[in-house]
């Protein structure tokens, strides 16, 4: 059966009637929030924003190509290094370091006794050579695992469970290599970027709006994939893997081509977390983290990329909330969260909108909107 032509159609119609959801998340994060909390709350809120970049990637990945990863705080981190070390370089002169044993180089390596800067460290002192090192090398990564395992179609738990591996693996690689990647406290103490000062509050306040800015970009660039014909072919490879590759497509490159955007979109996501944050560790790229993000898609519904979003955020404010409020049950309020919204709305936040509030017309129900999975080809 050859692949549906009519559907670009449909979902342009669904891009166009979804509009009100882009509109009230720009209201709220542009104008909501930046006038009613103050900004130590809207830096945490930049926090969380950060995060709903992987959350983006994965429904493209989950909710759009069907394939699970249980891995992408390993982009996470890759792209929150790449950041972290070029601002920890700025933030190492010879000046600001001559107390050391060898002036110039991170503390760490000093405090590791080494004597000379790494040479894959070098690049990194360049902000251009950083930016374009937050892209490539975790897409260089995806890339290599994603064609290794697709080409010999491995999928679905397997996968899954790889990605988790390579998770574990980064981790403690980090932490082991502590002389060249601060170990188990990762990259700390960054102040600037080319001179400016990024601990101050205006400065907090200039990279939330980034923040948001880099967000609805990457929303307009997956919604853009969407409703191309690469979105079709995304969704009937879900659904019918076989009949697409019958078809003649090479399933295994599509696969690993939305691989590669979801690890990029995260590695964005992990550069803007050490800009606003001033660190980076292995903590946000093992295993835990790694589900968490997940989470955060599941949340918000794995089919809508606005819904992402609002499912990071809720997920986050509620792990705050609930560590402020009840520090020795929040975790078991956290679990309890995660369990509810599930199994009562398990379409996610934007299963709920489309359901009651945005009801769809009668007899449209083959098209596939945003926040209903299964509603695919």
């Amino acid at each position: 059966m050859p692949i549906p032509t009519t559907l670009p159609a449909k979902l342009r119609a669904v891009a166009g009637s979804s509009w009100s959801g882009y509109a009230l998340l720009a209201l709220v994060l542009l104008v909501v929030m930046p006038l009613s909390l103050d900004i130590f709350r809207l830096n945490l809120v930049g926090k969380y924003l950060s995060y709903a970049f992987v959350a983006v990637g994965l429904v493209m990945l989950w909710g759009y190509g069907g394939v699970l990863s249980l891995g992408q705080g390993v982009f996470f981190g890759l792209g929150g290094y790449a950041m972290a070390m070029f601002l920890k370089l700025e933030a190492s002169d010879p000046k600001s370091t001559a107390i050391q044993s060898t002036p110039g180089i991170p503390d760490f390596m000093d405090w590791n006794q080494l004597t000379a800067l790494p040479w894959w460290w070098e690049p990194f002192r360049h902000l251009p050579v950083a930016l374009i090192g937050v892209i490539v090398v975790p897409m260089a990564l995806a890339f290599i695992v994603s064609f290794a395992m697709f080409r010999r179609r491995v999928g679905g738990v397997y996968f899954a469970i790889i990605t988790q591996a390579i998770a574990l693996i980064l981790s403690v690689l980090i932490i082991g290599q502590q002389g060249y990647t601060g170990g188990v406290n990762g990259i700390t103490d960054l102040k600037t970027m080319l001179g400016w000062d990024i601990r101050t509050d205006s400065a907090r306040l200039i990279l939330y709006f980034v923040n948001v800015v880099l967000l609805f970009a990457v929303i307009a660039l997956c919604r853009w994939v969407q409703v191309t014909k690469l979105g079709v072919l995304l969704l009937a490879m879900r659904d019918k893997e076989d009949r697409v590759r019958f078809s003649g497509y090479d399933v295994a490159m599509f696969k690993v081509f939305v691989f590669c955007l979801a690890a990029a979109l995260a590695a964005i996501g992990g550069a803007m977390f050490t800009l606003q944050v001033g660190f980076m560790s292995p903590s946000f790229v093992g295993i835990v983290p790694s589900i968490e993000m997940v989470i955060f898609a599941a949340v918000g519904g794995r089919m809508s990329l606005v819904g992402a979003v609002w499912g990071t955020l809720l997920v986050n404010a509620g792990k705050t909330y609930f560590s402020e409020s009840f520090p020795d049950l929040w975790l078991f309020l956290m679990a309890a969260l995660f369990i509810g919204v599930v199994v009562a709305f398990p379409d996610g936040l934007a299963g709920l909108y489309s359901k009651y509030v945005r009801r769809k017309p009668a007899g449209d129900a083959a098209t596939p909107a945003e926040g209903v999975p299964g509603k695919a080809a």
